[in-house]
């Protein structure tokens, strides 16, 4: 393997481990040769079995993003149990949709606590511990195609990824000089649990296919081969970008 995408003696931290692109990001990892530290609130056996076959090594840690007040104890103990974090990929979120005039405050609140304040309080952990060991290290935000645009029944949700967006330019800012490399990706539609509404619905599916230049939705390893470029050396002069992995969909 080209050194400069390898992720050998690394390890990398995945929230949202147990589906979807997550699970996508863990193989991917594993591919490339690095150790993975999934988190979840479920069942994550089918991940540590994928990651096992590619011949990595899988670390599961169980938590409920979603409880902001155990996040970064949850990062500092998982520290001491696994040894030293390289690499963070922030992929766990959720979806509620409804009409911009009737979504609730508790939807609200939900969506943007696991979507942004965990993710900046994960970021957050590591910044301090890889700082406060001199080391380097890279953080990648799932964002969306709705980092940059707007969608419609989904207030909470885009204003989370237009926020985890800004959070990655941010902190890009703060910390290239330091020797972490904060980074983003944004997919575009993926077959995954959260999009099963969309794909299940014939008209909606339809339109969104149209609009595809690759005339497919994504799989969860095309963001997770994306994530493995910005985890490698390969990307170590990139801060703060938020790359499309969207089939061509922003383009159109």
């Amino acid at each position: 393997m080209n050194a400069a995408f390898s992720l050998a003696g690394k390890r990398i931290m995945v929230t949202g481990a147990n589906t979807g692109i997550g699970q996508g990001i863990c193989v991917s990892v594993a591919r490339a040769g690095g150790s993975v530290i999934g988190v979840g609130r479920s069942s994550m056996d089918e991940t540590a079995r994928l990651v096992a076959a590619e011949g990595s090594a899988f670390h599961p840690v169980h938590c409920d993003l979603g409880d902001t007040s155990a996040v970064q104890a949850m990062f500092v103990d998982t520290c001491k149990d696994a040894g030293p974090i390289d690499g963070l990929v922030n992929n766990a979120g959720i979806i509620r949709r409804a009409d911009a005039v009737d979504f609730s405050v508790a939807d609200w609140d939900e969506v943007m606590d696991v979507n942004l304040k965990t993710t900046f309080l994960l970021c957050q952990a590591f910044g301090r511990h890889v700082l406060g060991d001199g080391r380097k290290g890279n953080i990648v935000n799932i964002g969306s195609v709705l980092s940059f645009q707007g969608g419609i029944r989904i207030a909470s949700y885009t204003a989370s990824k237009h926020g985890v967006a800004g959070l990655t330019k941010l902190l890009a800012c703060e910390w290239a000089a330091k020797g972490i490399n904060v980074n983003a990706i944004a997919p575009g539609y993926v077959v995954t649990n959260n999009t099963e509404a969309l794909r299940n619905d014939p008209d909606r599916s339809t339109a969104i296919l149209a609009r595809i230049p690759a005339g497919r939705w994504a799989e969860p390893d095309d963001i997770g081969d994306a994530a493995v470029f910005l985890l490698a050396p390969a990307s170590k002069y990139m801060h703060g970008a938020v790359i499309p992995v969207d089939g061509g969909w922003l383009a159109r």
